[in-house]
């Protein structure tokens, strides 16, 4: 990920938590999010086609600052306007940037990107979204407002997973074989909650009256030796789809599922040694001419 709100239309963790305690679940798959995928965001910021180098950039839904900071990285005399829905995450991006002594470099701005006033976001030379336009209810609208906020000749990135990740082999576990695609199927049938999940954003940033100058996917497909930081990112993206999809499940697959969440059982995900992650993520490149 990453927000009108970030990866799944429901924020529980497990059941019925309450709504405090999935923020904080939510905050740290997101935290998860960037440090995993890090060198992946790192190599999307290096390929943007930028005529030069920009000053003023907006982060859009930008969840704790995975695409904020990495933005801050790459462009060392900028400043980027954090926006996203929820005060937690905001919160949680401002401690950051204090603790990395980049707070006069970032200002940041909650609002639900889906409401008909926008805030003044002022002309930024780049527009960043990740993760974050197929939440939106009326994704043309913001379009057209990133459009009209752009300086002319600016760029607008937009970022998309190709779903969730991938960790588990598809002969895991021993005795339900094949079960994280099946946990990922019942997922995909929540497609009517969020129509443009898995959208070619292309023909939409067109119709927005942007030109697109490139669309790139990078395969991510790395394995979990290389950080103990998968496990937890694994347990907390599958904990997550769980909340919303444990009612689709066989009751079979939802035990094996709950054992696999479940961290002090032998049968942790936290416990195996052959977790990879697998996704793809797009980047659009549009720019206002």
């Amino acid at each position: 990920m990453n927000h009108v709100h970030t990866h799944t239309p429901h924020h529980g963790a497990s059941h019925g938590d309450h709504h405090e305690h999935a923020m904080d679940g939510q905050a740290e798959i997101l935290d998860l999010d960037a440090e995993v995928l890090a060198e992946h965001t790192a190599s999307i910021t290096a390929w943007l086609p930028l005529q030069t180098a920009p000053h003023h950039i907006v982060d859009l839904g930008c969840g704790t600052g995975a695409g904020t900071f990495a933005l801050l990285d790459r462009f060392p005399d900028a400043h980027v306007t954090a926006v996203d829905a929820s005060a937690e995450h905001l919160q949680r991006l401002r401690t950051k940037a204090c603790t990395r002594s980049v707070e006069e470099r970032v200002r940041t701005v909650q609002t639900d990107l889906d409401d008909d006033a926008w805030p003044d976001l002022g002309s930024p030379d780049l527009v960043w979204a990740s993760a974050s336009m197929h939440h939106m209810a009326h994704p043309d609208r913001a379009l057209r407002n990133v459009h009209d906020a752009l300086a002319p000749g600016g760029l607008f990135a937009v970022v998309e997973l190709a779903g969730h990740p991938r960790f588990l082999p598809e002969n895991a576990p021993e005795d339900r074989p094949g079960l994280e695609e099946r946990v990922h199927a019942a997922d995909r049938r929540q497609v009517e909650h969020m129509p443009h999940r898995g959208a070619d954003w292309g023909p939409i940033l067109t119709a927005a009256g942007f030109t697109v100058e490139g669309e790139r996917t990078i395969a991510v497909h790395f394995e979990g030796s290389r950080s103990e930081a998968i496990g937890r990112y694994a347990t907390g993206v599958l904990q997550r789809i769980r909340s919303v999809i444990a009612d689709r499940l066989s009751p079979e697959d939802l035990t094996a599922l709950d054992q696999l969440l479940d961290t002090s059982s032998p049968h942790s995900i936290l416990r195996r040694d052959d977790l990879t992650v697998r996704t793809e993520r797009t980047v659009w490149a549009a720019r206002r001419i």
